[in-house]
């Protein structure tokens, strides 16, 4: 480890220099020689190095964003020459090259962290030992020697002797059982950060061995964390608590805000926004506008929560433009589990109320055209029942119309309106 060590102490001065500046901000408030003084410095340290990665951060979400979109083309090309591993890589370095992504940005962050990791290393190894590192002079190294957290001493490791401990000053259970918290906190922190990104921000519709790796990840972190914590300086388990603490935050933040195409964070993100769009009927934030642009701009190839979203603005009135604006607009199609647009329903209007004095002018003013419909109708001459085989217009003006012969033995030669053609059944006679 010191071999490791001396590779980075070109960043032990500039690490140590910090850490004394924060130092001396908080030894005015808890006194110079309290663990309270040195943790918070070393948080400080923490804070102010993942705010530097933050842009490096952001490159490795759209890495691993773009890492997930290419793993089925990846796996066709290790299917199609499953035998020629040359050809294999060769296309794998032109699909990477196409589509502008490098697979070593995912780990970006952890290794901009390295170097500031073993600096940190170095100079509590040093306090540890009595030896002054970088601007770290007899007297800070006296008061960091005598600083404690929870009565474990800085420098001091879950592997040490009683005797090395003593001489810190403190006892070998304090050292072990904050130790061995500490080193709890940080695995367990370590696997949630790791299960909430793969249960909640993974594309569920994409079954690849990237997402196996990633599982199986899962695992495996915490119980390294634990197997090297034990050989850890307590300020160094400080500082690597507080940046697995950050990088859970900073992993909630994302999730919450700019979820993964596709996953269980984005259904529940779209949810939110719905309700938001519909109630104020726009678009408030700027990345509210890039999600419903990027949404906007895929067409059919959205999937389902996305279309759901598109569907759900169609059937209040409210069309998604393409810079990200919500407008209102008539509901012209929604979208089928394809993609394929259908016509909307029509929507249905509600009849207006009318008042208790218009009802009853209504109900008094169809009283009176019921009457004057049926005076005009008693008024009317009755009209035979009998109708023509012939049209009124062909027959002649001047036609006379002849008599029609009465028919003989109780029958008729032809039926009446309302009744069946041909021989009647005679009716049975009554009885007296």
């Amino acid at each position: 480890m010191d071999t490791i060590a001396s590779l980075f102490s070109f960043i032990t001065t500039p690490v140590s220099w910090v850490i004394v500046q924060f130092h001396s901000v908080y030894g005015k408030v808890f006194g110079p020689d309290t663990g309270w003084a040195w943790g918070l410095s070393i948080v400080s340290l923490v804070i102010l190095i993942r705010i530097c990665l933050i842009p490096l951060f952001v490159k490795q979400i759209k890495a691993t964003r773009a890492m997930q979109t290419l793993q089925p083309e990846m796996k066709k090309i290790q299917e199609r020459y499953k035998n020629d591993k040359q050809r294999q890589s060769e296309e794998m370095m032109k699909l990477y090259k196409e589509s502008g992504t490098n697979p070593l940005s995912s780990c970006l962050p952890i290794l901009a962290q390295s170097p500031f990791f073993f600096a940190l290393y170095h100079v509590l190894n040093g306090i540890a030992t009595g030896s002054t590192i970088g601007v770290i002079n007899d007297s800070l190294l006296a008061s960091a020697r005598k600083a404690h957290i929870f009565g474990a001493p800085l420098a001091a490791k879950f592997t040490d002797g009683s005797s090395k401990v003593e001489a810190l000053g403190a006892s070998l259970s304090d050292v072990r059982v904050v130790t061995a918290i500490m080193i709890v906190m940080m695995s367990a922190s370590q696997f949630y950060t790791q299960r909430q990104l793969m249960t909640k921000n993974v594309d569920t519709t994409v079954k690849t061995p990237f997402m196996q790796q990633q599982k199986m990840l899962m695992y495996v972190f915490p119980v390294m964390f634990a197997i090297f914590g034990i050989n850890f300086p307590v300020g160094v388990l400080v500082y690597w608590l507080t940046t697995n603490v950050w990088t859970m935050g900073q992993q909630m933040y994302v999730i919450h805000n700019n979820p993964t195409p596709g996953s269980k964070a984005q259904a529940a993100y779209l949810e939110r926004l719905t309700k938001h769009v519909t109630h104020h009927e726009k678009t408030r934030s700027r990345g509210e506008k890039a999600i419903v642009k990027a949404i906007v701009s895929k067409g059919r190839e959205r999937n389902e929560f996305e279309r759901k979203f598109i569907n759900s603005l169609t059937k209040v009135g409210l069309v998604a433009q393409p810079d990200g604006t919500v407008v209102k607009g008539e509901s012209t199609a929604v979208e089928s589990e394809d993609g394929t647009p259908t016509p909307a329903a029509p929507r249905r209007q509600q009849p207006k109320r009318q008042t208790k004095a218009q009802r009853q002018s209504a109900a008094a003013k169809a009283a009176d055209d019921s009457a004057e419909h049926e005076a005009d109708a008693a008024d009317e001459p009755k009209t035979s029942l009998t109708k023509s085989d012939e049209p009124e217009d062909a027959k002649p003006a001047t036609a006379a119309k002849k008599p029609t012969p009465k028919p003989a033995g109780g029958t008729r030669s032809k039926a009446q309106s309302g009744q069946r053609k041909g021989p009647q059944r005679p009716k049975s006679p009554s009885k007296k």
